[in-house]
């Protein structure tokens, strides 16, 4: 295998959901081997049953152990199951521990550096998780496997605009009391260097959106003081700073009103606010970027989608995105760091004009 070919696993998620058909469907394109390599992390039983499932000819996979095994021109897969029973669009313990499985065994290899980049699929929280380990979610797990205690955060990706959240998985009556300053300031300049770092972005503009829903402007406080307490001091200590924030901007003009496209990404105070409006437009397109870690793993948006699983109506089109999107930022992230090995030391000019 070349060693300059980018190398992306690939999780199996949960085997009664719509895991299997998109990855199938994306892949039956061998065009996409030209890009990069693609590892499984799943089961050759299953892969199969979808196969036949879906009625897809000339789709094959090259069983291996390892990916030092694998082959450029060819979909490999690593088998780390056993055998399987599917049952498309139940939960079930057994579909849990294989996701876990899968998930593991990837994120190994990607410690070792085996892989570039991670796609995951999606898997039932309730399913995966046991009593000794509760599956929060994928970001969370990769926070604690790779010790990112400065955390992470959701950046939600379409071909229009970037959406990241404030905060997560938290209920709505505690985000207010969550939201700090220090919070604020930090995530701003997190993404500000993720989009710089990730996207190529040379100097970012970040719409920021207010809490409460009038924006907290002038003095009126009737909705809520976060905005005049937090918002506004944050984004002027920042944009004193040399970073570009404009805010805080009330969430319904700013989506109906299509500002978001004047932007080169979008902060929202928590999981609705951002997710509601995104999904409206970006559903079967739109990826999920765990940003802030020092890996790389995308998603598709939906979820396990037990509704419509073995039906062969799927759209693979948001995981093959969250494909694409991963090559990218594989290779905008060693631009980066091809830029900036070597800088140019900082010359100061002293009174009488000579450099030191």
């Amino acid at each position: 295998m070349e060693k300059d070919r980018i190398k992306i696993g690939i999780t199996q998620g949960d085997i009664n959901g719509v895991s299997y058909e998109v990855i199938i469907k994306t892949l039956a394109d061998l065009q996409l081997l030209e890009m990069f390599t693609p590892v499984i992390y799943g089961s050759p039983k299953v892969a199969a049953y979808y196969r036949k499932m879906l009625d897809i000819q000339g789709f094959n996979l090259n069983i291996i152990n390892s990916v030092q095994e694998a082959n450029s021109r060819k979909v490999n897969m690593i088998d780390c199951c056993d055998d399987l029973k599917v049952e498309t669009g139940k939960a079930s313990v057994e579909a849990g521990q294989a996701a876990m499985a899968s998930l593991s065994r990837a994120v190994a290899d990607l410690k070792e550096g085996l892989i570039d980049a991670l796609v995951t699929t999606p898997v039932d929280r309730e399913s995966i998780s046991t009593a000794e380990q509760p599956f929060l979610g994928h970001a969370e797990y990769l926070e604690k496997q790779f010790n990112q205690k400065d955390g992470s955060f959701s950046l939600l990706l379409n071909d229009n605009f970037r959406v990241a959240l404030l905060t997560r998985h938290i209920p709505l009556s505690n985000v207010s009391k969550t939201i700090t300053k220090d919070l604020l300031i930090n995530k701003l300049k997190q993404l500000n260097k993720i989009l710089i770092q990730d996207f190529g972005v040379r100097r970012p503009r970040i719409a920021v959106l207010s809490l409460n829903p009038p924006a907290g402007e002038g003095e009126d406080v009737t909705f809520g003081s976060e905005e005049a307490e937090i918002f506004v001091p944050a984004i002027k200590q920042l944009n004193d700073s040399g970073m570009v924030c404009v805010g805080p901007l009330a969430a319904d003009l700013f989506f109906g009103s299509g500002d978001f496209s004047k932007y080169d990404a979008v902060l929202a105070a928590y999981h609705d606010q951002g997710m509601a409006p995104f999904n409206a437009v970006s559903v079967d397109m739109g990826v999920n970027y765990t940003a802030n870690l020092p890996v790389i793993r995308t998603a598709p948006l939906h979820g396990t989608e037990y509704d419509i699983a073995g039906k062969n109506i799927a759209s693979e089109e948001s995981f093959r995105n969250a494909l694409y999107e991963a090559i990218d930022i594989y290779r905008n992230r060693k631009l980066y760091e091809k830029i900036n090995a070597n800088p140019l030391k900082k010359q100061e000019a002293d009174r009488r004009g000579n450099s030191e």
